[in-house]
């Protein structure tokens, strides 16, 4: 059994500042804001955005940096 957690905060995105791979603004943009992790789409900006701890960020960026979402990604 998984313990609960309690629901991430809705951020203040305001005055975020959105940053993007060089020459990529049409795609994945991420803020940092209040000790969390903010992630949209650069080509609907005003769309939804997700919402990370620094834990899942910090697991996400290691699984990426591993491979582990490479398409020929093998286990």
């Amino acid at each position: 059994m998984t313990e609960a957690t309690s629901p991430k905060p809705t951020l203040d995105l305001t005055d975020a500042i959105w940053l993007a791979a060089p020459g990529q603004s049409d795609g994945p943009q991420i803020a940092f804001v209040d000790d969390h992790i903010a992630m949209r789409n650069g080509a609907d900006p005003d769309g939804p955005v997700l919402v990370f701890t620094q834990g899942e960020w910090e697991a996400f960026r290691l699984g990426a940096v591993d491979g582990e979402f490479d398409l020929d990604h093998r286990p």
